[in-house]
């Protein structure tokens, strides 16, 4: 293990914290602190979802964290897809949510009774003058950390071109459902899926054409959800959208070539992003924080051991970034695919990101795949 004995960790989101509750796990003696630039309790969208099996690697790496957590979830087993008001049920499409904010508290108790150091709402003026062995951004897009060194870091920043907003909602759904809808002056999609008791997030996505069309650049967040929420009436069931800086926005497209400079090291959203609709973002940064301090256990030297952990961890995200980026552009273009028939039009979402083939399919959604290859079979395809 390298002898760190001060650490500090730039950002209190799951990255930053995880990373604080391993090290100093793993370096009791050591000074690890965690600093943040927002309190404590405030939080980005709603509901944060994991694959059916994404936290497996908690489970065997951290059961201690993953017994807080996983009580704390939903968990549902099948997805669906609603195109203009016909329903097909994804079958083996399981998934687990949990509330951003309580994931937040669980982790900053378990920092805290660990013995991690934690200052919100204490903005960081400039790295240069932090005193550590190790310094972590887990800061985020706008990381402090990498814009201190861009040069060595190398980051690429670019825009998906469709704009989302990310509401909530008081009411609960039985799976996580994809939306599409043809509305009056343009096409839109939500992503919603509950997270708590009568909780759910509600994300609203469309093209630009539609964007320009609704107007929504003009509104501010109370008038988005009022359209948003008539828009999706029928699917919200009467129910409002709820706000939390629910600002429209065009996903960001992130990925640093290199995340160690010297003794700094990126993790998560700093390092890298993956678009919402493969719901790995969070899984990431957890992972990421694993494969550093798993890293710093197997060297004795600092620079040795940022070196392993970049050698082994960039290409294994870089996999799953990937993939998150293909899944965006199909989004990017969903208006495209929206005339297909139902059956094909969840062919063509299942099968967007190109890690998933027939076979694979077949093993992970068999129902589905049957009703699809009955569908074919009868020749009412449409020869797309």
């Amino acid at each position: 293990m390298v002898n760190l004995k001060k650490i500090e960790i730039i950002g209190a989101g799951p990255a930053g914290l995880y990373s604080a509750i391993l090290l100093k796990s793993a370096l009791p003696q050591a000074r690890v602190r965690v600093t943040e630039q927002n309190p404590a309790d405030a939080t980005f969208g709603f509901g944060v979802v994991f694959s059916d099996s994404a936290l497996d690697f908690l489970r065997a790496d951290d059961p201690a964290t993953h017994a807080l957590i996983t009580p704390r979830m939903v968990h549902w087993r099948n997805m669906t897809l609603s195109l203009r008001g016909e329903r097909v049920t994804l079958d083996g499409i399981g998934f687990s949510a949990i509330g951003r904010l309580e994931l937040l508290q669980i982790l900053q108790q378990r920092a805290a009774d660990c013995g991690v150091g934690m200052s919100f709402d204490r903005p960081v003026e400039t790295v240069d003058d932090l005193d550590a062995d190790l310094i972590i951004g887990a800061d985020g897009l706008n990381s402090l950390v990498r814009r201190s060194d861009a040069d060595a870091f190398a980051p690429t920043l670019e825009y998906f071109a469709n704009y989302f907003a990310w509401f909530g909602t008081p009411r609960e759904f039985a799976t996580l459902t994809q939306t599409f809808i043809d509305g009056p002056r343009g096409v839109l999609n939500a992503h919603h899926y509950r997270y708590a008791p009568a909780r759910s997030t509600f994300i609203v996505e469309c093209d630009a054409a539609s964007f320009d069309a609704y107007g929504f650049a003009e509104m501010d967040e109370s008038e988005s959800a009022r359209v948003c929420g008539n828009l999706f009436f029928g699917t919200l069931d009467e129910a409002p959208l709820l706000t939390n800086r629910s600002h429209w926005r065009q996903f960001p497209r992130l990925w640093c070539e290199r995340w160690v400079a010297g003794n700094r090291v990126l993790l998560g959203d700093a390092a890298h992003t993956a678009h919402f609709s493969i719901g790995s973002g969070t899984r990431l940064a957890l992972e990421d924080a694993i494969a550093l301090v798993k890293a710093l256990k197997s060297e004795t030297d600092l620079e040795g051991a940022l070196d392993l952990f970049q050698a082994q961890r960039l290409p294994v995200a870089r996999k799953i970034v990937d993939a998150a980026n293909t899944s965006a552009r199909w989004y990017d273009d969903f208006r495209r695919h929206m005339n297909l028939p139902a059956l094909e039009f969840a062919f063509s979402y299942l099968t967007r990101s190109g890690r998933i083939d027939m076979q694979r399919l077949r093993e992970l959604s068999p129902e589905f795949v049957a009703a699809y290859e009955n569908y074919l079979d009868s020749g009412r395809a449409s020869g797309r």
